[in-house]
């Protein structure tokens, strides 16, 4: 079985290298002769502080050019919301443009208003020039009056590209609007305005690996690596005094308790037991609702699979800046690939677990994560169609996922399953389990499974936290993030700090004689996810500027979807953390 999965991991990481490296730019090798064409696309537009709020870059009442095609995209591009087609804009290489009229247009008054709309939201557009990403504002909102209504709307009708070259390739672009060309937009008035453009050309000696790695310098100044050293340094400490006081706390009343369990085997076999000892014939008892716990831990698995191969992948290098859908990409691929593991995983510890219906168990775990996940879909998509928003996924990209679904996700989950059934693993439990279960004694109001996971997610959380901005500017602002080795040490510290706390807190759970301690140590190990939801409430009202409910909708919806995987990998993590602790101490005592 090692060797199988062994290979099955090796294959995703083959296929995703060979999807992603699809993505790159399709212009053949990036080398032009003076006076050819170099493709230009326009991609979107869309309010600057709502990422998921993008059109199409036509959808405003720019003037097309005469034959417009739409580029071929990959999975992981339509995902990102790209839909790229030909710019208006011609722009040859190593060829001079001074101000090239794009075309003369009248437009009407609703084009106007359309205009004035979109300068109002604080539009921007985007273009890739060689595979190179430029942006730039449609226009701009003079504001010298204190009264909204007495606000000037202009709109940018010439813009200038800066390009800068290095023998025969594209090094670098860049483009500017004119502020002195600007068209009052702010009546609802038909206007005549002609869009032109100019191009200048600039030889550089950055040689065309590293054109990419200004994208990258944001995120790599001294200032930016100093706070992300911080929050390491943050993360460090707490797992340090957290781990060296727990553990001191810990090893010292555990030597006390083997001690004092020896001596009274010796003395007074007869005495009544106290304390974790006193429930050895519940501690293995198996837990309510199995067959929903066995799937968790299956999904909890295989997202813990699933992160550890997209950190492989960001560490060699795939996901550089602007590799358009090459995380996305990834993430469905790899997925699809390790759903074997779930049902590998969720059946094998159903079956040692004496659970009778291992088929309705694997089913179970499939609809566990893409249940919920596939609903929050449905509903954003269709947010999206009503906006006609470019994250509406087309018809044709939903079918290829749902074959991706149906073809590769479901049958490596039945074959995982059927690996996992015929496996024959009995589950090791060190004692053996009464028949009735005893009492669970009455305890304090803090003991109880909300207080505890209240306990449990906010110390990993505080571990994260200052990491955690930085992802969410990325992933909902624009920002670049690319220091997956700091993020790297970070997931390895929350797992740390994770697995330890809920070891803790079984500890105290089962010295109080409570022997339900299954589902608590999941559910206190993916409490973080809570609290990163929780982060997303004040990320939202505090530190964006995202509004509108279809920005909304897109942020909640898929964030919750984020901190719920969260919360079954986490939760998964602690319960191992927790299984093994509860193996070795009753190992370590004799109990009739």
């Amino acid at each position: 079985m090692r060797e199988r999965m062994a290979a099955l991991l090796a294959l995703s990481i083959l296929i995703v290298s060979l999807c992603t490296a699809g993505v790159q730019s399709d212009s053949s090798d990036h080398r032009y002769s003076q006076g050819d064409p170099v493709p230009l696309f326009a991609n979107k537009v869309g309010p600057f502080h709502n990422p998921s709020e993008t059109y199409r870059y036509f959808d405003l009442p720019f003037c097309p050019p005469e034959h417009m095609n739409e580029k071929k995209e990959a999975l992981g591009e339509v995902l990102n919301g790209d839909r790229l087609v030909d710019a208006p804009y011609e722009l040859k290489f190593r060829t001079d443009v001074e101000s090239k009229v794009v075309c003369k247009k009248t437009l009407s008054k609703e084009e106007v208003a359309q205009f004035r709309s979109a300068v109002l939201k604080d539009y921007y557009f985007q273009m890739y020039y060689d595979d190179l990403p430029l942006w730039g504002f449609i226009g701009k909102v003079d504001k010298e009056g204190k009264d909204p209504r007495e606000y000037k709307y202009g709109l940018y009708r010439h813009v200038v590209f800066d390009v800068l070259y290095n023998s025969d390739r594209v090094i670098e672009i860049t483009v500017r609007t004119d502020h002195t060309a600007l068209v009052d937009v702010t009546e609802d008035a038909e206007l005549t305005v002609e869009f032109t453009y100019s191009v200048k050309w600039k030889e550089t000696s950055t040689p065309f690996e590293k054109r990419m790695d200004k994208y990258s310098q944001v995120s790599s100044t001294p200032r930016h690596l100093e706070i992300h050293w911080f929050s390491i340094i943050n993360s460090c400490v707490t797992v340090l005094l957290l781990t060296g006081f727990l553990a001191t706390i810990l090893m010292r009343v555990l030597k006390n308790d083997f001690v004092k369990y020896a001596h009274d085997e010796e003395t007074a076999e007869d005495q009544e037991e106290t304390g974790w000892k006193y429930i050895h014939g519940d501690v293995f008892r198996f837990p309510s609702n199995k067959s929903l716990f066995a799937a968790c831990i299956g999904s909890g698995t295989q997202l813990f699979a699933l992160a550890i191969f997209i950190f492989i992948l960001a560490l060699v290098g795939v996901f550089y800046p602007y590799n358009r859908g090459a995380l996305f990409t990834a993430l469905v691929v790899i997925y699809a690939l390790t759903s074997g593991i779930a049902g590998y995983t969720a059946t094998s510890f159903y079956c040692q677990l004496e659970g009778a219906n291992w088929v309705r168990n694997l089913l179970l775990t499939g609809c566990l994560f893409c249940g919920p996940l596939f609903l929050t879909f449905c509903f954003l998509n269709t947010v999206a169609i009503v906006y006609s928003a470019t994250a509406a996924l087309p018809f044709g990209t939903i079918l290829v996922i749902l074959l991706i679904w149906t073809l590769v996700t479901s049958p490596l989950l039945v074959l995982g399953g059927i690996a996992g059934k015929n496996s024959k693993t009995e589950f090791q439990a060190p004692v053996r389990t009464t028949k009735y279960p005893r009492e669970i004694p009455q305890l304090p109001w803090y003991r109880s499974t909300v207080p505890q996971m209240a306990m449990a997610g906010f110390l990993p959380f505080s571990a994260i936290y200052i990491e955690l901005y930085y992802i969410f500017a990325s992933i909902w602002g624009h920002r670049i993030y690319i220091i997956y080795s700091i993020l790297f040490i970070v997931f390895i510290i929350l797992l740390i700090v994770t697995a330890f706390i809920t070891v803790s807190l079984t500890y105290f759970q089962l010295a109080a004689e409570d022997h339900g301690w299954w589902w608590r140590s999941f559910l206190c190990g993916g409490s973080t996810g809570l609290f990163i939801y929780a982060y997303c409430l004040y990320y939202y009202y505090a530190r964006s500027d995202m509004s509108g409910f279809m920005q909304t909708s897109f942020f909640f919806g898929y964030m919750a979807c984020i901190c719920y995987g969260f919360f079954l990998m986490l939760g998964t993590v602690g319960f191992r953390a927790a299984l093994l602790f509860v193996r070795h101490i009753y190992h370590s005592i004799k109990c009739e």
